[in-house]
């Protein structure tokens, strides 16, 4: 089941979800250092994200089966509750687009990939933050990466391959177990340090920045072989015998030879 707003709000106000916060907003400002006036669009819940990365100027879709809360807390409200299928946005409105607790979560993958798609300019990236099949964090129910369908990295390049996104850039982060610790809590950095370093195969969570493709490139078919036919020359006597059983046939049949 896909986590509730307050579920989710109570994860990243406690202790263990501050760390996944500061973890996460690392890793996006790596891969996005500057979203100044850009025209961002976010789905999910990327809330803890923007905390840290500055990215006032957003506008946060929260899906209708999660529920919303408003954002941010001084100024006009910035969030609006979607379905994720039928994003209430005109074509080609956003120059950047980031799925945080959205797309393991969503009941049709496809759907919201083809949203995205048309609602980005052309050319516009798309950052998505998906939990790690091969990690620890999908494995764990205190947490909201254990919900939904995690990936691997080779799953989730294939799918936004599929849906017209060429895939730019890669990071992983969550090397820290999922624990509820003090000591994990301590060791959040270094962890974060040697797993990139040692094991990235194994984060908790993938992070896959995209770029819209306008045109598909074309099939490539398999070069099929033209067949020739070929006239096998009948064995002596043979075309004799041929021609008498087909005389006999009529004759049987009561018809002129």
């Amino acid at each position: 089941m896909r986590p509730q707003i307050d579920e989710l709000q109570r994860f990243y106000d406690g202790p263990t979800g501050r760390s996944v916060q500061r973890l996460l907003s690392a890793r996006v400002r790596e891969l996005w250092p500057d979203l100044g006036g850009r025209r961002l669009l976010a789905i999910g819940y990327p809330l803890p994200l923007f905390t840290q990365t500055a990215m006032a100027q957003a506008v946060v879709a929260m899906p209708e089966t999660q529920g919303a809360r408003p954002w941010p807390e001084q100024g006009p409200n910035r969030v609006v509750l979607v379905r994720e299928d039928e994003l209430p946005f005109p074509d080609a409105a956003f120059e950047r687009l980031l799925l945080v607790h959205a797309l393991e979560n969503v009941r049709h993958p496809n759907r919201l990939l083809r949203e995205a798609w048309r609602v980005l300019e052309d050319g516009g990236r798309m950052l998505v933050v998906v939990p790690n099949r091969h990690g620890l964090w999908c494995w764990s129910d205190s947490t909201p990466f254990g919900s939904g369908r995690p990936f691997s990295a080779s799953q989730l390049d294939r799918l936004l391959a599929n849906h017209l996104f060429a895939p730019l850039a890669e990071g992983q982060a969550l090397w820290m177990p999922p624990l509820r610790s003090h000591l994990a809590r301590r060791l959040a950095g270094p962890l974060e340090r040697a797993g990139r370093r040692l094991a990235p195969g194994f984060a908790g969570v993938l992070l896959r920045e995209a770029e819209k493709r306008i045109y598909a490139a074309p099939p490539v078919f398999a070069a099929v072989p033209t067949r020739r036919r070929r006239y096998v020359p009948l064995p002596e006597g043979a075309a004799a015998r041929e021609e008498n059983g087909r005389m006999a046939a009529r004759r049987a049949a009561g018809r002129p030879s």
